[in-house]
């Protein structure tokens, strides 16, 4: 996943909404055309949940499944490594010290397990052979899962993914956003991306207007010089609330999932030989969602909400 997601600038005040949050296109282009309409998450995923402010809170657990908590007794505490460049998932604060979504979730983890445990950052390169020599425990940095990583690593269940969604302009009518409806629509997407393969797949249709950065996929979208604008969920979603788009527009229809085009998703990347710690992981991210501080800590540090 780190390597599908560009590093963004640090954010001062994620709650305040504060500046804007860039993130890059996700993953590249890994297969061809999948079925139509396999992208949206409520057709891939357990009934999300719906906060009290109408944010939709992702469910990436399937309700049926229960897991038994594990023995803990060899568990004398686990070392988290992240990283500190990469908002709102690991950065450092105003007051220098690391915090961030998968900050927050290494300590409820570790609160849940009824563990001592450290988090420390590192920098990114020689990240993946750190945990694969297990001189640290786990990661939560986003290392991308991959066959290449899944030879050196061990992952946890996913407990986050990326999501592509459509915005457009508030005074516009909303499109039917299928093939047919996208007929000669203009939308705007990043040079390269994920998101431009996978609208030339699913909307062939639509008329992609290719731009170099996703900045200038919102600025046409606000310019109106394109219709709608397709890309990564997270970054339109604080652009959406940003000065910069002015409440110019909003997002319409639903998430793409497609983990083909966008990647599987965020894990705990851990060494190959340690099962009990990654059952233990999975126990814990499963409670964690069921008692709601998964939904606590996901409208944290995304109060937008990108699903």
């Amino acid at each position: 996943m780190r390597r599908q997601l560009a590093s963004i600038a640090t954010l001062a005040g994620i709650a305040t909404l504060a500046g804007l949050v860039m993130l890059a296109s996700l993953g590249m282009r890994t297969g061809g055309a999948g079925q139509a309409g396999s992208a949206l998450a409520q057709d891939t995923a357990p009934t999300p949940a719906i906060s009290s402010s109408g944010v939709v809170i992702p469910n990436l657990w399937d309700p049926n499944r229960r897991l038994d908590r594990p023995a803990t007794t060899s568990l004398t505490g686990i070392r988290f490594t992240t990283t500190d460049d990469f908002p709102p998932y690991n950065f450092k604060g105003a007051d220098g010290r690391l915090t961030g979504f998968n900050v927050d979730l290494a300590r409820a983890i570790c609160r849940e397990l009824s563990v001592p445990c450290t988090i420390q950052a590192r920098p990114w390169d020689g990240l993946i052979d750190t945990v694969a020599a297990g001189r640290v425990d786990a990661a939560l940095a986003g290392i991308a899962i991959t066959p290449e990583s899944r030879a050196k690593l061990d992952f946890s269940d996913v407990y986050l993914r990326p999501a592509a969604r459509f915005a457009a302009r508030k005074a516009s009518a909303a499109p039917r956003l299928d093939a047919g409806g996208l007929a000669g629509r203009k939308v705007a997407v990043a040079k390269g991306s994920a998101h431009e393969a996978y609208l030339a797949d699913f909307f062939p249709e639509a008329v992609a207007v290719a731009v170099e950065t996703p900045e200038a996929a919102h600025d046409a979208l606000k310019a109106g010089t394109a219709d709608l604008v397709f890309g990564d969920g997270v970054q339109l979603a604080f652009w959406l609330q940003s000065e910069p788009a002015a409440n110019c527009c909003a997002f319409v229809g639903g998430p793409y999932v497609e983990p083909r085009f966008f990647g599987p998703g965020l894990a705990i990347a851990l060494p190959p030989d340690r099962k009990d710690l990654r059952l233990a992981l999975n126990w814990a991210l499963d409670s964690l969602y069921d008692k709601g501080a998964f939904a606590e800590l996901y409208l944290r540090y995304f109060p937008v909400g990108y699903f």
